[in-house]
């Protein structure tokens, strides 16, 4: 019982198959605060920086602007075309900030997790619509951390906002005081230098969130010691699978060995155990190859072929055991046993001619080597 409930338990980190099938579901970790920081603290910057540029050209957008007429200010047919312009002219001028502000939300989700797109994260989840889920929700640990944060940082940034106010009290003042043009280039200056003060504040909240959103996502995709064996079947097969598919290759592979057999020049046997088949063609092989091997009844059956056949069987039982354990199916024989393979091969060619030619049999040879 105790296996089976620890087997259950989700203790073992997620694999890299399980982090990109969460990944292509859509689930990355993610930290709202770190966007909003990056975001905000890139608007104050651009803001702080074209300031003065922004402002000028806005400065001169109102004059225009208060410059009508009041004839033209109740002419539809002016009215229209001058406040299209004005608006195009506006966007032209923000244009800038905008695009850094753009730049900014694009870029953020790179230093965690990174961009992901996922349809399947688009899916509807009507399990969603269970009122026990969603109170279930409500009460998690998720929403209390997000509550935790929210007033985290309505606090901090209440607080750095009253700082902020309060150390620039006088000058926000005296901005009635102030031309127009420089008035409206410093209360972008000043706004600026109020997000940035306050994009500090947001910063120490997201270095406290990613940690967490990292550690949450690790927390959430861990698996059980019986998902991980489960995944590897899936991904390796099961062993029954694999047993059946190996079978198959190998009764598969015997039948082409057996194939050729027919084409050895000698079957080198134990006699009973063990039955290597040998080929040598002096024009296209460096050495003689085994072109089947086996025991049992598969040396049987390699020998019945060779008997159907007219094959050569010579028993030479050390060197049929040498050759079976040492030298694959196609592969070329050891260089210790050139001597003793020599000798099989000459006294097969030789009984081959004295068969041809009605003579008498060659003495067969004493073939020894060492084990």
């Amino acid at each position: 019982m105790a296996e089976g409930g620890d087997a259950q338990e989700k203790t073992e980190s997620a694999t890299p198959k399980r982090l990109e099938d969460a990944r292509r579901k859509g689930q990355i970790p993610r930290s709202r605060e770190l966007s909003a920081a990056a975001v905000t603290m890139t608007a104050a910057a651009a803001l702080y920086m074209m300031g003065d540029q922004i402002s000028g050209k806005l400065f001169v957008l109102m004059q225009r602007g208060f410059s009508l007429t009041r004839e033209q200010a109740l002419d539809s047919s002016q009215m229209v075309p001058a406040l299209t312009a004005a608006a195009l002219d506006g966007l032209k001028i923000c244009a800038p900030l905008l695009s850094v502000i753009c730049l900014a939300a694009l870029l953020a989700p790179l230093a965690l997790g990174g961009w992901a797109f996922s349809t399947e994260a688009l899916t509807p989840q009507f399990n969603r619509l269970n009122p026990l889920s969603g109170f279930k929700r409500i009460f998690a640990m998720r929403s209390v951390v997000e509550l935790i944060k929210t007033l985290a940082k309505f606090g901090v940034v209440g607080l750095v906002a009253v700082l902020v106010l309060w150390n620039d009290a006088a000058t926000l003042l005296a901005l009635g005081q102030e031309p127009l043009d420089q008035a409206i280039g410093h209360t972008i200056r000043l706004s600026g230098k109020a997000l940035i003060a306050i994009t500090s504040g947001l910063l120490i909240i997201a270095g406290i969130d990613v940690p967490y959103q990292l550690y949450s996502h690790a927390k959430e995709l861990k698996m059980s010691r019986q998902e991980i064996r489960e995944e590897h079947k899936e991904s390796e097969g099961s062993p029954e699978v694999k047993g059946r598919i190996r079978q198959m290759q190998q009764t598969l592979a015997r039948q082409r060995m057996m194939q050729d057999v027919p084409k050895a020049d000698v079957i080198v046997t134990n006699p009973t155990h063990f039955a290597v088949a040998l080929r040598y063609d002096e024009k296209r092989m460096r050495a003689p190859i085994v072109v089947a091997k086996g025991v049992d009844l598969v040396a049987a059956r390699i020998r019945e072929i060779g008997a159907e056949n007219s094959v050569p069987i010579f028993e030479a039982p050390p060197l049929a055991r040498l050759l079976y354990r040492n030298v694959d199916i196609g592969g070329e024989i050891p260089s210790a046993v050139y001597s003793a393979v020599a000798q099989v091969l000459t006294y097969v060619f030789q009984l081959r001619v004295a068969r041809r030619s009605g003579l008498q049999p060659p003495p067969r040879p004493d073939v020894t080597v060492e084990e």
